[in-house]
Parts: structure tokens; C-alpha cells; sequence
């Protein structure tokens, strides 16, 4: 019998009220449970010994705490809203849509329904099997569907209006189920019971070239700021969370969000009460500054994420830049993960195979998008230590096709022409601040014509407090 109980609590969307968390935080104390952990839809798990679990159950009851219990669990709904305001600030899809949209929903969805803003990066479009991405027209949606066990969506012949979207889907859900799975089947099925408010798909959707947002620290988003938590191990202390909780609810920040990369985001932080949260964080020794290499990694699993460390590993021995890509393990035959490049782990033939001797394949997407269907084999039967060597090659073959030839880059005009000096600046690559060495930083006592090779190593942005190794060189003409 297993010594602990596997528990799943889903925050529709993504979305939790301090208070809420708080409730869940002091159960999971009184079950001895020391940390919890944040999975791939935006839901929290935690491991409650069977022992405790009888206690856990009446707390939960006592504080209406739904959970579910074992890997057979009810899916969360996955959405966008922790990048509304802050990784998406155009469009017709702001935060009450959002709210509106998850009101629709007077059921529990048994797929996975994901509701996104196509014009952000933060949160993937098409891991659910139900995916509804937002268009150009103000309240009317793209529709994907991805058929459970499969990999590729397919787009549904018209864009469909907000009001609609909870009741198609629970239609879709009922047909899917019953083993109704084309396209054309799926369109006329839904003719004979609902009418929806349809738009003709004028365009194909046209997502963003994909860029991962540096989704970590603190950063300032008007006259505020907002904060991301990543922890290496994926693993947050629940005494961390449950102090966590008790400043936003001192600070009047009524929601938390949590993110399909495992982490957390706490928006509309006061300038005044950043020493409250530096607190909390200094309290339990909480890094947020990561490499960006470290961030942009989707894992199922435990055995996925020590595929992740290996790789990291190799990664900063080889000084590696992933800019541009994010990475996912598949560690599962039937899962889906979305991923620029995706680790598969092969199915074994002879199933009593040590784990050492696991092999691996290697694909990524056309064009390294993550959004497209199509898939290329790079190598495959690789095993585990040797993963991190062919991927740095994978990197180089990126971008090699990202760059322009030599030509298209510094492009000749016959004569040659007299050169205007130039005077060096670095920009942080997280907020795009400019440090310039004409004007130095009257702020932190830097004069005017400091180089930036000269700056103590204490320096940081003035703005989002990256350190130094996080400025890029870039060059402007001298005056």
C-alpha cells in the first residue's frame, strides 16, 4: 500500500484568493505535510501520508476545500490570465472576460479546456484537448481541438462568441466521449443541438513568434510591481506559502496565479510594501533570479525533471545560449507536452530494462515554433548523459537558421563610408532598462562616463534589480 495519498486541488484558470490558499496551506500543516508542488494545468499537488490523510479529509470539509485524490483527477482549466496586464496589455480579452468566461462553465469539465489570449507567451495555446484562443474580433473565439492521445489540433471552421463557449464545449466533451472524433462529424453533431453566434474564420490565427517572457522576481508594471516564484525543484515549502498568503491579505491583494510552468505570480504589488515581501522571501531564503535557460523547461514528472537537471548541467558547463526555444520532457507514451524541442523517453522492449539504460529520442518543431503540428526527428535511441550533448548541437542548428547570412547583415553599397564613433550601452534583458555610459546612473552614484566593464559587481537594474550579468551590449552613435 502506498505510504502517501496523491491530492489535487484545481484553481479554475489558474486563479486563488489568498484566503483560500491560506485554509489549504493550514490543513496541509496539520497533516505534516512540508511542501507542495504546482503541475503543468495550473493546479496544486501535494502527497498527504495515509495516515494523515483522515484528518487532512475533515479539515478540508470543515474549511469547503474540494480535492481529488489519486493520478485519475478531474482536469484543470488552463488559461491566460496571470499574463493579462502584464504580458499581454492590448486586446479585447482583460481580466472580467476572463471571469465571465469561467461563469459559463456550470460544470466540471472531464477534458482538458484551455482559454487563452493569443497575442501572449506565457501560457502555451494547445495543451488542452478543448482550446479556445481569442481572435481579432472582440468576443469571438478560434477553436482547437486536440483529441485526447494525440498530439496535432485541428481548427474549427468558424469563430465562435463568448456567451457560447461553455456550452459547445460540453457538448464537444459528450460527442468526444462517445467516440465521435472527426472533424466533420464532430461539426454536424453540434448543428442538430446548439445554435451558436458564429463569425466565418476570415484568417488562419497568426500566434506571435514565440518568446518566452522572463516569468521570475520582481518587475514593475505601471506603479506597481509583480512578482514570479520558480523553485529548482518545483518543490514551495507550505509555511513559505502560508506566509505568503498573510501579506496579501495585509496588502489587500485579493488573487494569486499560478502558471503552466510550475511557478507562481503575485500582481499589484505597492512600491511601499516591497520590504514585506522581500521579507517573507529573505525569511526562507527564496532565490528569484534564475537563469533564463532554467525557466523554459515543461516536465511531467520527477523523472523528467532529473532529465532537466542533467541538461542544465551541461548546459552552463558548455555556456549555452536557449533564448527563443523552451524545451519539454515527455516521460509518459500517451501525454502530451508542448516544447520548440521535446525529449521523448522511448518505450522499453523488454520492460524489466534498468532505468539506466533508458533511451531517448529527440525532435523539435518545424521552424522551432511550438505552435506548429509538424514534428522532425533529430536523433533518436540517445541515452540519458548523452541528451545534453546533442541538444547543444540542436542549438546551434536554431540559430543558425534565426541569424541572417553575413551578407544580409552587414550588406556593402560600394563605397566605403566614413565610420561615426560610437559609444556603448547595455540594456537588461528583462525590462529592457538602458544603462548608458555618456550619463552613467545618478541613482546608485554612478558618473557620467563610467564604462560599464567598471561597475561594481553590486550593481543592479534600477528598475527590475537584475544583476549586471544581465545587460546586453548594444551600440549607439556618439553625439
Amino acid at each position: 500500500m502506498a505510504q502517501t495519498a496523491t491530492i489535487t486541488i484545481n484553481f479554475r484558470g489558474g486563479i486563488v484568493s489568498p484566503g483560500y490558499l491560506l485554509a489549504v496551506m493550514q490543513a496541509a500543516t496539520d497533516a505534516r505535510i512540508e511542501q507542495v508542488r504546482f503541475g503543468l494545468r495550473q493546479q496544486l499537488i501535494m502527497n498527504v501520508p495515509q495516515e494523515n490523510l483522515a484528518s487532512f479529509s475533515k479539515a478540508c470539509r470543515q474549511k469547503e476545500i474540494s480535492y481529488q485524490t489519486g493520478t485519475n483527477v478531474t482536469p484543470n482549466m488552463v488559461s491566460s490570465y496571470p499574463a493579462a496586464g502584464i504580458f499581454s496589455t492590448e486586446g479585447w480579452l482583460r481580466e472580467g472576460v476572463y471571469k465571465d468566461v469561467f461563469g459559463l462553465f456550470r460544470y466540471e469539465p472531464q477534458l482538458q479546456v484551455n482559454i487563452c489570449d493569443s497575442s501572449q507567451q506565457l501560457v502555451p495555446l494547445f495543451t488542452g484537448h478543448i482550446n479556445w484562443v481569442s481572435s481579432p474580433f472582440p468576443h469571438f473565439w478560434y477553436l482547437y481541438i486536440r483529441l485526447p492521445g494525440t498530439q496535432t489540433p485541428f481548427c474549427w471552421r468558424e469563430l465562435i462568441y463568448t456567451n457560447d463557449i461553455a456550452a459547445l464545449s460540453h457538448q464537444l466533451e459528450k460527442l468526444i466521449t462517445r467516440g465521435i472524433t472527426t472533424e466533420q462529424a464532430l461539426y454536424a453533431a453540434t448543428q442538430t443541438v446548439l445554435t451558436c453566434n458564429t463569425k466565418r474564420a476570415e484568417h488562419p490565427l497568426q500566434p506571435p513568434a514565440f518568446s518566452l517572457p522572463y516569468y521570475e522576481g520582481f518587475n514593475r508594471e505601471g506603479n506597481t510591481w509583480w512578482l514570479g516564484i520558480y523553485r529548482r525543484d518545483e518543490l514551495f515549502p507550505v509555511s513559505f506559502l502560508a506566509d505568503l498568503c498573510r501579506v496579501c491579505l495585509q496588502t489587500g491583494i485579493g488573487q494569486l496565479y499560478t502558471t503552466p510552468w510550475k511557478s507562481i505570480v503575485i500582481k499589484g504589488i505597492e512600491s511601499g510594501h516591497r520590504p514585506l515581501w522581500d521579507g517573507v522571501l529573505g525569511k526562507y531564503r527564496i532565490n528569484v533570479r534564475h537563469a533564463a535557460n532554467e525557466l523554459n523547461w515543461r516536465v511531467e514528472d520527477e523523472e523528467g525533471l532529473r532529465l532537466k537537471r542533467l541538461v542544465i548541467r551541461h548546459f552552463d558547463k558548455e555556456d549555452v545560449r536557449t533564448y527563443g526555444l523552451c524545451f519539454a520532457v515527455q516521460t509518459r507514451q500517451r501525454s502530451s507536452v508542448s516544447g520548440s524541442v521535446v525529449i521523448c523517453k522511448e518505450a522499453r522492449k523488454n520492460p524489466d530494462r534498468l532505468a539506466s539504460l533508458d533511451r531517448y529520442s529527440i525532435l523539435y518543431k518545424k521552424d522551432f515554433n511550438p505552435y506548429t503540428t509538424e514534428e522532425i526527428l533529430f536523433r533518436k535511441n540517445i541515452p540519458k548523459d548523452h541528451v545534453g550533448t546533442y541538444l547543444v548541437s540542436l542549438c546551434k542548428l536554431f540559430y543558425e537558421q534565426a541569424v541572417p547570412d553575413e551578407a544580409a547583415l552587414f550588406p556593402t553599397t560600394g563605397e566605403p563610408k566614413e565610420t561615426t564613433p560610437v559609444c556603448t550601452t547595455h540594456q537588461c534583458m528583462h525590462c529592457l532598462t538602458i544603462y548608458d555610459e555618456k550619463t552613467g546612473d545618478a541613482a546608485q552614484q554612478i558618473t557620467a562616463g563610467t564604462r560599464f566593464g567598471e561597475l561594481p559587481a553590486t550593481y543592479a537594474c534600477s528598475v527590475c534589480e537584475a544583476g549586471v550579468e544581465d545587460f546586453r551590449e548594444c551600440l549607439e552613435p556618439l553625439s
